[in-house]
Order: structure tokens, then C-alpha cells, then sequence
């Protein structure tokens, strides 16, 4: 199948993301798997991971066979591209959609397994391969708020002409973007290009969006190397979190503390 919109997965490590193994992924242009996702289904063609992803969970040279790897070398520059990590959020769901927008110049982006909410009980599992550290919520001056950061995604992507949505079926996600099912997301991308525009839900206000970008470029928090934590005490908390506060304000979604 040959869609008409170039439409790019990208699968995270949530308890969620085993529905993938299910689905039928040929109409994606694209099936990116974030870290230990790989394991949820051979459709993949593109993995991303950060430094320190063990190398025992890595997957085996045949597993990669035919597939792309994607490390900071390659990752860190597309990142920059965006502002950086320190803007845009560092953790590798935000890093992946950043590197699939500049590498792979999709018309939509579309995560599933990455709603960032950590609500299980005692003993259950976090992830889909059981219980894993919740890296999204670790005290982290660049995480101050996952909504703000996730508004970021989708304003500079609507920017270069590229819906993102979630295909998630949670009751709950930490990402703003408009939620849809699996088999309207196959119809739109088999359809011409204007059929892109109805998943473009959430209204963004455009002053709101240069206003923001004009505030980081004026604290000009750029980390080339990718490592902002090395420079993590020169790094206003403060002036960060009214950041994400210019970000939240550029849509009228209420998010609830």
C-alpha cells in the first residue's frame, strides 16, 4: 500500500504499546520503536536509543538486519534542529518524535505507549515487559511539565506541515495531542493530502507559539552536545518553568495539576 500522507509510528515502552503487536502496520511509511519496544513486533524498521540504554537489551545483529539504529549521533543533531533538549524535554519520547520529524519529513506523526503515566499498583507492571523506572518523572529541570512539552512537539511540527496525534486508548496522557484510532488514522493517510488537516484538532494560537520561541531564543539555553545535565547548574528552574508556562498558554486545552 502506497498512502498519499507519509505517516511515521512511534512505539514506547507503556503496558499500551502491546497492542501493536496486533495491528497491521504496512500503511506507516515509518514504524520507529523506542528503546526496549523493539520487542514488541519485527514490523520495525527504526530504533531509537539513548547512551545509556543497556547493552544487554539491545537487540542482535540479525534482529537489525535491514533496520536503522538511531544513537545521539544521530539523534542529538535533528534535536538542535528544534531549540535542543533542554527545551524541548529530555527524554527519549520527545527525542524520537523531534529526530522522526527532521530525519524522516513525515505529513503525521503518530505515538502510541508513550503517555508518560505511571498509575499501576504495587507489583504491577509500568511497562510492557514488566516494571521499569519511570524516567519521564525523574527530577529533571527540562521535565517541569510533559503538557507544555508536548504542545512544543506539535506546534513546531504543524510548523513544517505535520499533524501529530495519539493513538493511545489510556484514559490518561501527559501528551496533548489529538487522539485517534488506529483504522481512522489507515483512511486519512490512504486519502490526498488534504485529508491531514482533520486530525489537526487543537487550536494553537500562533502569537502564542512565536512568543514562547522568542523566549527561548532570548535565554539561549543551546547544550550542542546533547548533555544538558553536565551543564545542569546554569540552568534556571525558574525561567524554564515560565517557559512551559508560554507553551501551555499557546492552546486552550486546562490542564489539571
Amino acid at each position: 500500500m502506497n498512502p498519499s500522507l507519509k505517516t511515521v509510528l512511534i512505539v514506547g515502552s507503556a503496558p499500551d504499546a502491546m497492542r501493536v503487536a496486533d495491528w497491521d502496520t504496512s500503511f506507516f511509511a515509518h514504524h520507529v520503536v523506542i528503546n526496549n519496544a523493539w520487542q514488541i513486533s519485527t514490523a520495525w524498521d527504526c530504533l531509537i536509543y539513548p547512551e545509556d540504554f543497556p547493552a544487554d537489551r539491545h537487540p542482535s545483529l540479525a534482529q537489525c538486519h535491514g533496520k536503522q539504529v538511531i544513537t545521539a549521533q544521530a539523534f542529538v543533531p535533528e534535536q538542535n534542529r528544534y531549540g535542543g533538549f533542554v527545551y524541548a524535554g529530555g527524554t527519549m519520547a520527545f527525542t524520537a518524535g523531534y529526530w522522526a520529524l527532521g530525519a524522516l519529513q513525515p505529513d503525521v506523526l503518530a505515538f502510541v505507549g508513550c503517555d508518560m503515566v505511571y498509575d499501576s499498583r504495587p507489583g504491577e507492571a509500568t511497562h510492557f515487559y514488566g516494571q521499569g523506572v519511570a524516567d519521564p518523572l525523574r527530577q529533571d529541570v527540562t521535565l517541569q511539565s510533559l503538557e507544555a512539552k508536548s504542545i512544543r512537539l506539535m506546534a513546531l511540527a504543524r510548523q513544517q506541515g505535520c499533524a501529530v496525534v495519539n493513538l493511545s486508548e489510556q484514559p490518561r496522557s501527559r501528551l496533548l495531542f489529538p487522539r485517534v484510532d488506529l483504522q481512522t488514522l489507515e483512511a486519512i493517510s490512504s486519502v490526498s493530502g488534504s485529508g491531514r488537516a482533520s486530525l489537526h484538532e487543537l487550536a494553537l494560537d500562533p502569537q502564542a507559539i512565536a512568543h514562547a520561541l522568542d523566549a527561548e531564543a532570548q535565554l539561549g539555553y543551546m547544550v550542542p552536545s546533547g548533555r544538558y545535565w553536565e551543564v545542569g547548574s546554569a540552568l534556571d528552574k525558574n525561567k524554564l518553568q515560565a517557559i512551559d508556562k508560554l507553551w501551555l498558554a499557546a492552546t486552550e486545552v486546562v490542564v489539571m495539576a
